[in-house]
């Protein structure tokens, strides 16, 4: 398919072979059923560890919740939501605003929404905020309240403007991204052309000139030597905006592997820019499109610019492991261990899951693993 369209249109930006590369109908490495899980999968996010990372999550949610006023609906949008793993988790874990959630699963693959529905109770996409009542035919539809949870999937974020909750575990650095490299003459762009071999090759073209300001805004002060190269966050932008839309009021947290740009330039484009297969590094991102994924770490500076663009304002910048800390994540450990004592001749589900969460604690706040995460988050209000 991408061979086709570089024939048909001559050499495309880098992001748009990532977007055919993972997201294209039934051969992108997303659509096709890859990804995060154990097993037969690619990789594994907080998620995949166990559920103890889906119980903090409820307790940020509120967190969320309480501090907007206990709103009735409280909508939750989860963004990349892949199987449907977290959101089961986080009902699992019966947060106080479970009577007032409708939880909003986002998320591209039809065969990951399919998945969704052997993990959860999914209602019609027009239920996310129902549902309705009116007290008269000339009132206009109101929300009833205390019906939650209510649990939907859609392919994109709803096109409504709404009060409530963002969460993106693990999406920005998916999202397809150009790719530019410095020169003494400025910025160039990469993009996938045909080899003569018959693959795929990089070809280099001058930089469109609003790429090469934003680029030059968020590298002044930094040495960028010659041949450097740095993500162009073409698709974080494009998902900040449309959060920004949707977004009225209410948190953003989105928590992926970030650096800022003095550490992106050091580490070099082998280092940020990687690709996974079946729980290992995959090959070079041009080879075999569609069977690896492809991912970027995203740039501390390139997000914020993004974020104040659509509205939001940064609220806190931490790890996954200071975030995790400030939720009790040593609480829920502790509790786990006095259900394995209580539990453990018994050996049930229940006993081996309060067992389970020592290691899963472990690895969720690893500062070598994923607790080196950054958890970032923002907020937007009305003006």
């Amino acid at each position: 398919m991408i061979a086709r369209l570089i024939r048909r249109e001559g050499a495309i930006t880098f992001d748009r072979f990532v977007e055919a590369a993972l997201y294209e109908p039934e051969v992108g490495f997303f659509a096709s059923g890859h990804g995060a899980g154990r097993a037969d999968r690619d990789f594994v996010t907080s998620p995949e560890v166990g559920s103890l990372f889906g119980a903090c999550v409820a307790r940020a949610l509120d967190d969320g919740w309480h501090e907007m006023g206990d709103p009735d609906p409280f909508v939750v949008i989860e963004a990349g939501a892949g199987n449907g793993r977290l959101a089961r988790d986080v009902l699992r874990a019966r947060p106080d605003c479970v009577r007032a959630l409708r939880y909003v699963l986002v998320e591209r693959s039809n065969k990951l929404r399919d998945e969704q529905r052997e993990r959860l109770e999914l209602e019609p996409a027009d239920e996310a905020l129902g549902p309705f009542a009116q007290e008269s035919p000339e009132d206009a539809p109101t929300p009833v309240s205390g019906t939650g949870p209510v649990f939907v999937a859609l392919d994109e974020l709803p096109a409504l403007e709404l009060t409530g909750l963002v969460l993106a575990n693990e999406l920005l650095d998916n999202l397809p991204f150009g790719v530019a490299e410095s020169s003494a003459g400025g910025w160039s762009e990469v993009r996938v052309t045909l080899a003569s071999s018959g693959g795929l090759a990089e070809v280099l073209v001058p930089a469109e000139a609003a790429d090469a300001l934003a680029l030059d805004a968020v590298t002044e002060g930094h040495s960028v030597p010659p041949g450097a190269r740095l993500p162009i966050p073409r698709g974080i932008d494009a998902w900040f905006a449309a959060c920004g839309r949707v977004l009225r009021r209410g948190t953003l947290f989105a928590i992926d592997y970030v650096d800022d740009v003095g550490g992106i330039l050091e580490r070099g484009a082998n280092d940020w820019l990687r690709t996974y297969r079946s729980h290992g590094r995959g090959g070079s991102p041009l080879e075999a499109p569609g069977t690896q994924d492809i991912t970027a770490d995203v740039v501390h500076e390139q997000l914020l610019r993004a974020a104040r663009a659509a509205g939001f304002t940064l609220e806190a910048d931490r790890s996954q492991a200071e975030w995790l800390d400030g939720l009790d994540i040593g609480g829920l450990v502790e509790a786990g261990r006095r259900t394995w004592e209580a539990r453990a001749h018994i050996g049930d589900l229940e006993a081996v899951s309060g067992r389970s969460r020592v290691a899963e604690a472990g690895a969720l706040t690893d500062p070598d693993g994923l607790g080196a995460h950054r958890v970032v988050t923002l907020s937007r209000s009305p003006g």
